[in-house]
């Protein structure tokens, strides 16, 4: 019982949301097509949540064995830096995890193309497999993309076009135009709060031999990249609702914008680490909030 809230710190809970954005804008355009399906939105939710808790375990151990989560860094103290949990549980963990993940992936696929649809089944198997891979090699191994400024681009892969594009063909059995740009605007938010992040972390990430794009880029040219990034989503799904406008609802998303550009405000002028910190929620929760508005927008009539 006393190891309860160091796991459950480990599995962060604050980031599941938005790793469930994308299946929920997916699902809301395969419903306003009328192909949602109850059972598969479910597996879909389960199979994402327990992917984004195998990617934070294993990001816990690759780190914490590495010795990047230390007293510099600013943020929740990790497991494995507490000491509370040790490596070889966490390494349990994270196998017990795997086989979670591949049930309910196989589950999945099966619930959504049945034993019809080979070629779509073979995709999805070999795609859980490799977001599987890419959970593990964010931080674990001897060369994880995590420390060579890789993170942003498997964030927006996975958090924005995977996520939403591939949910939608849970649906539909095929791929459609109408999912592209909601799908790219979602993973600019999401790399947005790796960013984030990342830019919390820059000197102790920089002590520890952690090369992020944020390292990369230094802090000033990092908080320029991250206007881009959120200002661009904001204004691809402009453009989205005007291109695909049918009523008024499917501007509801606008809402999402006001905790977004106080956002800005507040990273413009960010200074220290926990400046940094205090937004990653504020980000995460106005993707999620963004997710949901805008794919409701176009369900109710």
């Amino acid at each position: 019982m006393n190891k309860i809230k160091p796991w459950l710190s480990a599995m962060r809970l604050r980031t599941l949301p938005l790793s469930v954005s994308g299946i929920i804008l997916g699902s809301c355009f395969a419903y306003y097509n009328g192909h949602f399906v109850p059972i598969v939105f479910g597996l879909a939710f389960l199979t994402t949540i327990s992917l984004q808790i195998l990617s934070n375990l294993a990001n816990d151990y690759g780190d914490g064995v590495k010795g990047t989560d230390n007293d510099d860094r600013v943020g929740p103290e990790r497991a494995l830096q507490s000491g509370v949990i040790t490596p070889l549980e966490m390494l349990e963990a994270i196998r017990f995890n795997i086989v979670v993940v591949v049930v309910l992936t196989v589950m999945l696929v099966w619930m959504a193309f049945g034993a019809s649809n080979f070629l779509y089944i073979f995709i999805f198997l070999i795609l859980g497999g490799f977001s599987i891979y890419s959970a593990l090699k964010y931080t674990m191994g001897d060369s994880p993309y995590g420390y060579r400024a890789l993170g942003d681009v498997f964030v927006f892969i996975f958090f924005g076009l995977v996520s939403t594009i591939g949910s939608y063909i849970l649906y539909m059995h095929t791929i459609d135009h109408v999912v592209i740009l909601p799908a790219i605007a979602l993973g600019l938010l999401s790399v947005g709060v790796l960013n984030l992040n990342n830019m919390r972390d820059i000197e102790s990430d920089e002590k520890s031999k952690k090369i992020t794009l944020a390292v990369k880029l230094g802090l000033k040219r990092a908080k320029k990249y991250h206007f881009i990034l959120v200002i661009g989503a904001m204004f691809l799904s402009i453009v989205f609702s005007i291109l695909y406008y049918v009523e008024p609802y499917n501007f509801l998303f606008l809402i999402a914008f006001i905790p977004l550009v106080i956002h800005i405000k507040k990273i413009k002028d960010a200074v220290l680490p926990k400046d940094f910190d205090g937004q990653l929620k504020v980000l995460a929760l106005s993707t999620f909030l963004f997710s949901i508005l805008l794919g409701i927008g176009y369900i109710l009539y």
